[in-house]
């Protein structure tokens, strides 16, 4: 197998009439058989390469997930061109910069809006020579024409997929960096086809599942889901909006689903936040339950035999509350896979224990996306399982992750001096800090460039309290652990005010975040999680101070990246009036 198109092509070739991809219509769901795919595919690739996509060039994709997207990305792989990526997100100077940086010649953009921003700097995209759009109008210079008016060409499409190499750059990526400038991961076909290689060969799907799949496509973890269910010839269910996620989830009744750990929290978070708000019976039950489900699920990690005492309040717990949770993914849920953040402990055996198994992966842009994946059948959470077959992993001397394998990117896009700082002898240096435990799992336990070193000379790891501050208190949507270079560690909490709004209703709060945030009663249930998580740590990584601010973090507040993940250093400079309080006395 030499290239994305010619898996394609073998997936047509092999299963031409089975369900390729289902999409939302007006009137319920579509499907498409990966017959129709190619058809659709082959189409798009010559009228892409009549406008000049072909090998060595590059085309944008602005656009969020959908079927277009899907369809777009192999459509310009199968010209010989690789496909660059854009988040939705992005400003017009974001994007600007990433479509200049990567020298791409079309962009694909999703609609009228994303097709404004393209406008507004039209001057500085000078090699760009057509922007096709989605859902949206042709303009009268020919420079933006619709996706439906791309001319079909005559030409050959199996020469096309024919000529394309397995070493022919595929992807570029650009990482939306918590500090300093994105740089472009130059991805391969090859990096991609080893990366849905390993997954087959954990025999993780099959063609009977159904794939619901709503992350972000121009994120590396919505790129590999593609890319794997084309391998494993598995239906996916598209829609891209964020706000359909549950509805979809009833509708669709899913064997599997792809997600940040975002969204597990919140499904926690606003449950335990509504038998919190009822009380009484229901509280008392959902805490036995849970608690039942979390004694079932850490003997099941330790390969232990359940008692038939357990195994009888667990039937009753199931019946009484998991039963329930799980209907609301629709009921066919096998196991869902968390990426692109840090999960926590205890949110993750909640679910487990309810029968909702998360499989915590690990990876980065520049290892394809995945290199480690927790086993349905071996699960250890707070670990992200062992590497996926064919990826290596050594553990530096100073705790450094460093990764081997072919699914390791080519380089930074026109950065020889960052690619030789990430790659050194074939190893690429992940940044990360972790161990390996006896059965070769491995655990992270912070970012190399994030940990705190306090003034008296202590390390603290401030994703690790975070998160468990975060599973601790339901209507925390954020925290963000300071104390680099001072003299003890504080912390700065968001709200998620979905789910506090009903809770603050109930108790005769203010439902006004900016007033709701310094209310006794707030700050005495997120001081009780401080404190609890408190308990066990040492005395340089407590929190002891800590300020609920009245705005979530967000990405056009430029404190999270598009996937999700904090921002330090923006934060820190954002807030810095507030941190630097803590210490002033």
């Amino acid at each position: 197998m030499s290239s994305i198109p010619a898996l394609l092509r073998d997936r047509i070739a092999a299963t031409p009439d089975a369900e390729a991809y289902r999409v939302p219509s007006d009137d319920g769901w579509i499907s498409l058989s990966w017959r129709e795919v190619g058809e659709r595919v082959r189409r798009l690739a010559l009228g892409l390469a009549g406008l000049g996509a072909g090998p060595g060039k590059r085309v944008s994709i602005l656009c969020s997930t959908r079927l277009e997207w899907i369809l777009a990305d192999l459509a310009v792989l199968s010209t010989g061109a690789a496909t660059t990526t854009i988040y939705p997100s992005n400003t017009a100077a974001e994007s600007a910069f990433v479509i200049n940086d990567s020298g791409s010649v079309i962009v694909i953009a999703e609609n009228d809006d994303q097709v404004a921003k393209l406008r507004s700097v039209r001057k500085e995209l000078a090699d760009v020579t057509h922007v096709v759009v989605i859902d949206g109008a042709a303009g009268d210079d020919g420079w933006v024409v619709t996706l439906d008016s791309v001319p079909t060409d005559e030409g050959d499409h199996d020469a096309m997929v024919d000529a394309i190499t397995a070493d022919d750059l595929a992807t570029l990526i650009y990482t939306s960096g918590t500090t300093g400038r994105p740089k472009g991961v130059e991805l391969t076909h090859d990096n991609w086809l080893f990366a849905a290689g390993s997954v087959r060969e954990i025999e993780l799907l099959t063609p009977d599942d159904l794939h619901f799949l709503w992350l972000p496509l121009s994120h590396s973890f919505g790129k590999l889901l593609e890319v794997v269910m084309i391998d494993a010839g598995v239906p996916t269910a598209i829609d891209g909006r964020l706000d359909k996620i549950v509805e979809n989830l009833g509708t669709l009744r899913p064997t599997f689903m792809a997600a940040a750990p975002r969204i597990f929290e919140k499904v926690h978070n606003t449950v335990a936040a509504t038998v919190q708000r009822e009380g009484g019976a229901k509280l008392k039950i959902f805490n036995w339950a849970r608690q039942t489900g979390i004694r079932v699920s850490r003997a099941r990690q330790r390969g232990a035999t359940i008692p038939l005492t357990t195994r009888i309040e667990y039937a009753l717990a199931d019946r009484l509350v998991f039963g329930k949770l799980r209907e609301r993914f629709g009921g066919r849920i096998r196991y869902f896979i968390s990426g692109a953040a840090p999960l926590s402990k205890d949110v993750a055996e909640f679910f487990d224990g309810a029968g909702l198994t998360i499989l915590e992966g690990y990876g980065l842009t520049e290892t394809s996306a995945g290199s480690f994946l927790n086993r349905p059948e071996s699960v250890r959470f707070g670990s992200v399982g062992p590497p996926l077959p064919g990826t290596q992993v050594r553990i530096a001397e100073d705790g450094e992750i460093l990764v081997g394998g072919r699914g390791v990117m080519r380089g930074y896009h026109g950065l020889p001096d960052e690619t030789a700082e990430a790659l050194v002898d074939g190893w690429l240096h992940t940044g990360d800090i972790g161990e390996l435990d006896s059965a070769g799992r491995l655990i992270i336990t912070d970012r190399k460039k994030e940990l705190i070193k306090t003034s008296g000379g202590k390390y603290v790891a401030p994703t690790y309290l975070e998160g468990r501050i975060k599973a601790a208190c339901p209507f925390l949507s954020h925290v963000f652990v300071h104390g680099d270079r001072r003299n003890y560690c504080t912390a700065l909490v968001t709200l998620d005010m979905d789910v506090v709004r009903p809770w603050a209703e109930a108790e005769g709060l203010p439902t006004d975040p900016e007033r709701l945030r310094e209310h006794p009663r707030l700050r005495e249930e997120v001081g009780r999680a401080v404190d609890q998580v408190n308990a066990d740590q040492a005395g340089y990584s407590t929190i002891k101070k800590f300020a609920v601010l009245a705005e979530d973090f967000s990405v056009e507040s430029g404190e999270l990246t598009p996937s999700l993940k904090v921002k330090r250093k923006a934060v820190e400079e954002r807030h810095g009036k507030v941190l630097d309080s803590f210490y002033t006395d």
